[in-house]
């Protein structure tokens, strides 16, 4: 096997599939801890500047270029604000009033959004097991979250809209990238633009906020070196290079279980106990997870024939 069919093998791409769940899943735990002393505007770009040399090495390795193609500045633009620069704000902006559990559920509707800007974008069909899939998977992450106490009635107002506004972004941007971002580098697609969010932010940060460095916790630093690294490097990269293999309705299922990684890890920081409902809805989530990979057009065309 060369090189170019083992990444596009089925079992790398299910593994960095269980990878991106893995990481992101932690993401909201993470930025939770870093919020506690740093401000939202400031944290979102120390992580982007943190992860920033390491991507531009990473790059130079892999012998990719840095600056985006010619004709796609337009793209750059769009990716570097409202994929990096305005969602990862408004994420660490609503982990100060949201609790990490409940973000995490508000973000997995990413998707509902991605089915809508797939069809109003790429013209993709969707199919009724994809719906349902999604339905289901959605309807027993919400009774998790119930289950294990988080209430959406006590959470702050605003910190639920930056979030919701987050997810509406991500959705386009997760489509739009199909189209707009077609031959791109995977490490093109996120060194400079992560470079660049990292800097705005900090420059926004040290206009609009009242930074006081040394009161940063050790808990807050560790975090945002986690963030950066390897949610930011490890996990945008393993994405992307999936985006451009997957659907984008099938990929954007991350966001219907990485929630529930959040709340197990969560679990174990706050040393809670899994209860056997959040067992019984994981499996009946993943089996709708399995139900969108049905080969619905197969089945038509066996039928027809038969």
């Amino acid at each position: 096997m060369n090189k170019k069919n083992f990444f596009n093998s089925k079992f790398v791409i299910f593994l960095l599939f269980i990878i991106v769940c893995l990481t992101w899943g932690t993401t909201w735990i993470g930025i939770k801890i870093a919020v506690e002393t740093v401000n939202p505007l400031l944290a979102a770009g120390l992580r982007f500047v943190i992860a920033f040399p390491f991507l531009i090495l990473i790059t130079i390795f892999a012998k990719s270029p840095i600056l985006f193609p010619k004709k796609t500045g337009h793209f750059f633009i769009l990716l570097t604000i409202f994929y990096f620069t305005i969602p990862y704000y408004l994420i660490s902006f609503g982990e100060q009033y949201v609790s990490s559990g409940l973000t995490s559920l508000l973000f997995s509707t990413m998707p509902i959004f991605s089915i809508l800007f797939a069809k109003i974008i790429l013209k993709d069909k969707i199919f009724i097991n994809q719906l349902i899939g999604i339905s289901v998977g959605f309807l027993c992450l919400i009774y998790i979250l119930i289950s294990e106490g988080l209430v959406i009635s006590y959470t702050d107002f605003l910190g639920v809209i930056s979030i919701l506004l987050a997810a509406l972004m991500h959705g386009f941007l997760y489509v739009y990238s199909k189209k707009a971002g077609e031959g791109i580098n995977v490490f093109t697609f996120n060194t400079l633009p992560i470079g660049v969010a990292g800097i705005m932010l900090c420059l926004l940060s040290f206009y609009f906020e009242d930074n006081h460095f040394q009161n940063i916790s050790l808990n807050s630093w560790l975090a945002l070196i986690y963030l950066g690294i390897f949610a930011s490097v490890g996990g945008f990269i393993a994405y992307f290079f999936l985006l451009k293999r997957m659907s984008p309705v099938i990929l954007s299922f991350i966001f219907i279980i990485f929630p529930v990684v959040a709340i197990f890890i969560s679990s174990i920081y706050d040393n809670k106990i899994i209860s056997t409902n959040f067992i019984i809805c994981t499996f009946i989530m993943l089996c709708g997870f399995a139900i969108t990979k049905l080969p619905i057009d197969f089945l038509k065309k066996k039928m027809h024939k038969v």
